[in-house]
């Protein structure tokens, strides 16, 4: 799609944004709110209002009300299905617009969206869609005087909240499968990345779904996320982002009722090498999990475990590719490196990193901020780390990359276990039978083999185990988490 324009650099300077909650169809301007900065270049731009209590119930009573104007969750499943590919082909259409808006707030640069993220979001939209009409209630057995059903349907209003990292994308995990179901969703974008969520609900609203059936509140956690998720008309809550916050979460919704929550939180992610492994390709997808969007991402595979005689050629691979690259503003299609999204996180970053070096950690590389306008942080790689140092415990969420080598599959086993994450993990050799070993005991929700990343295969479920979170994203796993079933047994 990228051969559509000429060039996707723009000045941030012009971007118009949609600024103001999107409630009922409309627009909602608020003066005031948390101050924001660019982060490819530290300037303020913007505000984002902040949605109290009124404003989240009021979003919520539009969804309520556009449910039962609509009967989205009751009119024929084809009908929800056309509604919502006509919004994946306005999202495809409006890339362009959706791409600088995301690109001017967020740390993903404009060149990666078109053909990335907004792309795959379409995608995801028109997979959730068909499910509309294929997944349906179930006749079961059971004697002949009765006639037994489990009947499915959808909850009713859907509380989101999604992370600033990927704004796009993760609102398009949240809205396909619950709009999909039947369902009507308040949804809670970052503080930090709001924009681009509201856009997506305007083309919603062109695309012809019902007024109201998708809302946006703008907000910080404390204040519009904690309404949101203990508002006693939201039925269901789904969040990605730390486990802390989706601790607090829990915790709300435990203090005001009881109510099914996905959680896709934070990880820790092992990537395994072993000697016999395609050591080009492996270097290649292990630096580019933590160069992608910075290190920024939940599954970025950011503890290299690799079996010892192979350790010094894989690191020199790696560190000639950290080595390799250039930062530059989001708003530059040549961009491939990305800004961290804040000072605070960016200084968040540096302290964990001076704090593994205390620890007896090497800095093979990077360990600096770059001396660029906005907030980059430098590639690094950390060897001579034991299962105690802060860069193997802590989620850093930047561009750090902890090496420590093992001889035996026990031990390998063991370095890959963490305390307390278990989302993803990738696993590099040639040896089939050990593939299965190790996929079969790693305590991970995601096992990649001879990759690190995602494909555009929609069906895969991803979620974690431990305190990486419950329930899961995609798949047909995320359609099904949207809707409920109640047991009918007719006497005949």
């Amino acid at each position: 799609m990228l051969e559509k324009w000429s060039s996707m650099s723009f000045d941030p300077d012009t971007i118009s944004l949609p600024i103001g909650h999107f409630i009922g169809g409309e627009l909602i301007s608020n003066e005031g709110g948390i101050e924001m900065r660019r982060p490819s270049d530290g300037k303020v731009y913007a505000a984002c209002p902040v949605g109290g209590v009124d404003i989240v119930g009021r979003a919520v009573e539009s969804a309520r009300a556009a449910l039962t104007a609509s009967n989205w969750g009751g009119v024929r499943p084809r009908e929800r299905t056309k509604v919502l590919q006509a919004w994946a082909d306005l999202i495809e259409a409006e890339a362009e617009t959706l791409a600088r808006i995301e690109a001017l707030c967020s740390t993903r640069p404009v060149g990666q969206l078109v053909a990335g993220d907004i792309a795959v979001t379409a995608e995801q939209i028109r997979f959730f869609a068909e499910f509309a009409d294929k997944e349906s209630s179930d006749l079961v057995p059971t004697d002949d005087a009765s006639l037994g059903m489990i009947v499915s349907e959808p909850y009713g209003v859907v509380g989101a909240i999604t992370p600033w990292n990927f704004p796009i994308s993760m609102a398009g995990w949240k809205l396909g499968p619950a709009l999909a179901a039947g369902n009507a969703v308040v949804l809670k974008p970052s503080e930090m990345t709001p924009f681009s969520s509201v856009y997506m609900a305007q083309l919603a609203d062109r695309a012809g779904l019902p007024a109201g059936l998708v809302n946006v509140v703008l907000g910080d956690g404390p204040t519009t996320g904690t309404a949101l998720t203990g508002h006693p008309e939201i039925a269901k809550v789904s969040f990605t982002g730390s486990t802390r916050a989706g601790s607090a979460i829990m915790e709300n919704v435990a203090r005001t009722g009881v109510k099914p929550m996905t959680l896709e939180l934070g990880g820790k992610s092992p990537q395994i090498v072993f000697a016999d492994a395609d050591l080009d390709k492996a270097a290649t997808a292990i630096a580019g999990s933590v160069i992608f969007n910075a290190g920024q991402a939940c599954v970025a595979g950011t503890r290299l475990i690799v079996e010892r005689s192979v350790a010094d050629r894989l690191t020199a691979a790696i560190l000639e590719r950290m080595k390799a690259v250039r930062p530059g503003p989001t708003w530059e299609e040549a961009t491939h490196y990305s800004p961290i999204i804040s000072e605070r996180q960016r200084a968040r970053v540096d302290g964990i990193v001076r704090a593994a070096v205390a620890a007896g950690g090497e800095c093979l590389t990077g360990g600096h901020t770059i001396d660029n306008p906005g907030y980059f942080y430098e590639p690094t790689l950390i060897a001579n780390v034991d299962q105690n140092n802060p860069a193997i415990i802590e989620e850093i969420f930047g561009p750090v990359l902890t090496v420590q080598t093992f001889e035996t599959e026990e031990e390998a086993l063991a370095l890959s276990s963490h305390p307390v994450y278990g989302l993803a993990s990738g696993l590099f050799t040639s040896d089939l039978s050990r593939t299965i070993r190790f996929a079969r005991k790693l305590e991970a929700g995601t096992v990649w083999v001879n990759r690190y990343s995602r494909s555009r295969d929609h069906i895969l479920p991803t979620g974690g185990y431990k305190r990486s979170g419950i329930g899961k994203d995609l798949g047909r796993e995320a359609y099904l988490a949207n809707r409920r079933t109640k047991s009918v047994l007719i006497s005949l």
